[in-house]
């Protein structure tokens, strides 16, 4: 599918898409600042203190991992469609998150928060790009990347509130408003010209790429942790990641069309950007 996002957009347009990807951006951006405050509520009233930094690391390894699952669906389905189901799952998350009857079901509902978190960043940024020229982009971006900076002054002190004075479920509902009202902004005002085509889904490249990489990151996460880092457990696990890795690259090379393309590495642009979209 070839996908381009309709650049005949009025300048209102634009601007109300822009806002709905803000809203969209703040959802993710604003989750780990708020939940962290929350955590000592959580635990008084869940229990699972041993249990409580997988809250966390949930929600960053499902995230980690569908991020480049994600682009390939946008690549292939829209960016529009993509980005709505990644809104919808993540609002879906929430509601189960501020419903969780113990600290396994909040991690549960947690993980389902982070695949819909993965398919947010990449795709908002993606058509924040689409829509405005490469002299527009870096004011655009300025704007996108304003939301982090908002989201980390005043998500503690949502979260310390919420826990305070209300109920520490309270900073899962709160994405629901603003979520639904992301839907209908993006629903509304982004128009996207899709041309159909005939596809193959690369499955197999798509399930190694996510057992490969959440092998490594549940090892980096858990050692050191759990276990020592020279630990049969974890060279068992960075073990397993680099065959499921490697596993991966060979399939790649020989699918028509391949999740993550390998000529991508090959660009010293596009590798500097993402290592350092890594490190943040």
């Amino acid at each position: 599918m070839d996908d381009t996002i309709d650049t005949r957009l009025s300048d209102r347009a634009r601007r109300n898409v822009l806002i709905g990807l803000m809203l969209t951006m703040a959802l993710v951006a604003m989750d780990t600042t708020v939940v962290a405050t929350a955590i000592p509520s959580i635990v008084q009233d869940l229990g699972g203190f041993s249990q409580f930094t997988w809250v966390f690391s949930i929600y960053v390894l499902v995230q980690a991992v569908t991020i480049p699952i994600y682009g390939k669906l946008a690549d292939l389905y829209g960016r529009k469609p993509i980005l709505l189901i990644g809104i919808s799952i993540f609002i879906i998350g929430s509601i189960f998150s501020g419903l969780a009857w113990s600290m396994f079901a909040l991690i549960a509902f947690r993980g389902l928060q982070g695949i819909g978190a993965g398919a947010i960043q990449p795709v908002v940024t993606t058509v924040a790009g689409d829509m405005y020229t490469v002299k527009e982009r870096a004011r655009v971006q300025g704007w996108l990347s304003s939301v982090w900076g908002i989201a980390g002054v005043i998500g503690p002190a949502i979260g310390g509130f919420f826990a305070e004075y209300l109920s520490w479920r309270w900073i899962f509902y709160i994405n629901i408003p603003l979520g639904v009202l992301a839907v209908i902004v993006i629903w509304k005002f982004l128009h996207e010209e899709v041309e159909r085509k005939q596809h193959k889904i690369d499955y197999l490249g798509s399930a190694l790429l996510a057992l490969g990489l959440g092998a490594l990151i549940f090892g980096v996460l858990e050692g050191g942790v759990r276990w020592p880092w020279l630990s049969g457990p974890i060279v068992i696990i960075f073990a397993t990641s680099l065959v499921v890795l490697i596993a991966f690259v060979i399939q790649e090379r020989r699918t028509p069309e391949p999740t993550v393309p390998l000529w991508v590495y090959s660009k010293r642009v596009l590798v500097g950007a993402n290592l350092a979209t890594a490190s943040l």
